[in-house]
């Protein structure tokens, strides 16, 4: 069995979806395909929740509306023969999603953002689905809420694996010497809601099939020809690298590298399944292999996040900060589901870069000032470089308001305006 993971910018236009189909004619079953939602759509439909939640239930109508268009127009230049069945599974998603817009929201905003985004993805591999079996390459779409079973931690699911290795048996996926159409980022809880994995979770959706379907290998297939030093379109000066040890990338994804998610890899070193990482565009490059095998002579590896926040906590008699605060600040990291980019503690006040969302932060700040005094600051960048050397790591940061500065042997992080 092999494990293949189409992203987004794979999918993003009917000539790419074609070309999918020619990379898959080299190929034959037993094939797991994890597909992604089509180019910026999960954007799209986050903006969809945002309107609903914020009260503007028009607004939000109409920005599915467009969502809806897009892909009923794809689905009307790829398919022929079976456009009339396909467009009833589409709509079928459509209406469980507007089913919901047209409600008043109840619950929380991170339920229905999974309730909706989820829609994405669901869209994407039905169509993608539909035309592999019009170009001759046969293949069983799935709906992968019936299989993946997790929590209700909505937006950060975690995986039920007993329960979801139970699925995989009951829908004869092993041992098939056939290909799957599924999606990538979303599961579903034991009532039949519908959850998130967490911001580009397609990748690890596909290491958790590769994991339990004992898989030979998994390929991300994305639109560079491997994982590269930096983003080449931030630096161009980005090169490829071709070996990478588990070990490594689990550093880049911790630092926020979007190249491989960060929950992808365990998965793969439990049972030493080889990840490959590959070029779409061209597929008889070699891309880059990513195994046990440890990495050497490795370039300085550049990571960027914009819109980050830091948050500045200090006591409020001016006494130190000790076990006691400290423990209760990592409680309400726990609570909220908070993951820190970046800490810095020092007598009175400790310090901490987190991705700029408005509604944990919000809740963490009000919560953090019944025994901190509270200030933040917003619309940072955060610069992590694994392997760097000096003059390079100054070059970058010159002419930056520096806020915020981390070095280790290894690693550098600068948080800048």
């Amino acid at each position: 069995m092999k494990v293949f993971k189409f992203g987004g910018a794979s999918l993003n236009s009917v000539e790419r979806i074609q070309n999918v189909a020619e990379i898959l004619k080299a190929y034959n079953g037993p094939l797991m395909l994890v597909m992604s939602a089509m180019g910026k759509t999960t954007n799209a439909l986050e903006k969809v929740v945002e309107a609903f939640y914020g009260g503007k239930q028009e607004d939000a109508l109409n920005l599915f509306h467009a969502v809806k268009e897009n892909h009923i127009t794809t689905a009307k230049y790829l398919l022929v023969t079976t456009y009339n069945k396909t467009f009833e599974l589409l709509n079928s998603f459509f209406t469980e999603a507007e089913w919901l817009l047209h409600d008043k929201p109840v619950q929380s905003f991170d339920y229905y953002y999974d309730q909706v985004v989820c829609i994405g993805e669901l869209l994407s591999s039905c169509i993608v689905s539909a035309y592999l079996n019009e170009r001759g390459i046969n293949n069983q779409w799935i709906d992968v809420r019936d299989i993946i079973r997790t929590d209700n931690n909505f937006r950060e699911a975690n995986i039920c694996w007993e329960d979801t290795k139970e699925n995989i048996s009951r829908a004869g996926i092993q041992n098939n010497n056939t290909i799957f159409v599924t999606q990538g980022f979303i599961g579903s809880t034991d009532q039949n809601e519908s959850t998130t994995l967490g911001r580009e979770g397609s990748d690890y959706t596909a290491a958790i099939f590769a994991n339990l379907l004992e898989a030979n290998n998994l390929t991300i297939w994305k639109d560079v020809e491997g994982v590269m030093s930096a983003d080449p379109k931030v630096f161009p000066a980005a090169c490829l690298i071709s070996e990478l040890s588990f070990t490594e990338v689990i550093e880049m994804a911790f630092y926020g590298a979007q190249v491989i998610h960060p929950k992808t890899i365990k998965p793969l070193q439990n049972k030493q399944i080889t990840l490959q990482v590959k070029s779409f565009l061209d597929p008889s490059l070699p891309g880059t292999t990513i195994s046990n095998k440890a990495s050497k002579n490795l370039p300085p590896v550049i990571v960027l996040k914009n819109k980050q926040v830091l948050v500045q906590l200090q006591t409020m008699d001016f006494s130190f900060i000790g076990e006691r605060p400290m423990s209760k600040l990592y409680q309400l990291f726990a609570e909220l589901n908070i993951k820190p980019n970046l800490t810095q503690t020092a007598a009175i006040n400790v310090q901490f870069c987190l991705d700029d969302r408005e509604d944990k932060i919000q809740q963490l700040a009000a919560k953090a000032s019944e025994i901190f005094d509270v200030q933040l600051e917003r619309n940072l960048t955060l610069l992590t470089v694994r392997h760097y050397n000096e003059s390079s790591a100054a070059e970058m940061l010159d002419g930056k308001k520096v806020v915020l500065l981390q070095k280790t042997t290894t690693t550098l992080q600068a948080l800048y305006h």
